[in-house]
């Protein structure tokens, strides 16, 4: 496996808008079946509360990486890679915190401007300012490409859900220049107790225990 440092992660990720919006082909009209399939996908994820799982990342360039996911529907996330990658993640309070532990440097974004947003509305519904720009049930599994409607240019999000049982196992996010970053979730766990302060960037305490990490 190639374990070379996720040096794209944040462009990745944190997709920024493109200088031009890259047509999109048509999403052929939806059948009845298809629509109701949607409509499963919604009610699993608004009846999520909290997931934890292991996860694999692997980059455009082959470069990967492991390590914990934790997800508090909604508005939370938090991503704590493994050695020797430095990146810390989290979702909380309407921002994304992006942490480089190398180089001691914090970033944060609006959450909204993140493809991976999609994954902690609550509600999660699949119309309206969402656009299904993809949909597809193959192998026993459900593929649903999605991006801010008339926001394009941010990116997409494509969810790779089982279909029986309905369960999220992967998701790949696609920004603006076709990069993309692939996300596969093993050992996940439903309905289990957070600490709050997993989340808690903008608290000083949580300072100072990166500070303590350096």
């Amino acid at each position: 496996m190639n374990r070379r440092p996720l040096l794209a992660l944040p462009a990745l990720l944190l997709a920024t808008p493109a200088a031009a919006q890259t047509p999109t082909r048509p999403l052929p009209a939806l059948s009845e079946a298809d629509r109701a399939v949607l409509g499963r996908i919604e009610a699993y994820f608004n009846s999520m509360t909290t997931l934890r799982a292991r996860f694999l990342q692997i980059a455009q360039g082959g470069a990967a990486a492991e390590g914990t996911a934790w997800i508090w529907r909604p508005g939370r996330m938090r991503f704590e890679y493994d050695p020797p990658e430095p990146t810390l993640l989290i979702a909380a309070d309407g921002q994304f915190f992006h942490y480089d532990r190398q180089l001691k440097q914090p970033t944060i974004v609006p959450l909204s401007s993140t493809p991976l947003s999609v994954l902690l509305r609550n509600p999660l519904r699949l119309s309206g300012d969402l656009t299904v720009a993809g949909f597809e049930r193959a192998g026993g599994l459900l593929r649903v490409t999605v991006h801010r409607t008339n926001q394009a240019a941010e990116g997409q999000i494509q969810l790779i859900l089982e279909e029986q049982p309905m369960a999220l196992r992967q998701w790949v996010v696609l920004d603006p220049q076709g990069r993309s970053t692939r996300v596969t979730l093993t050992q996940v766990q439903l309905g289990e107790r957070f600490d709050p302060f997993l989340f808690a960037f903008n608290d000083p305490r949580f300072r100072e225990e990166l500070e303590q990490q350096r």
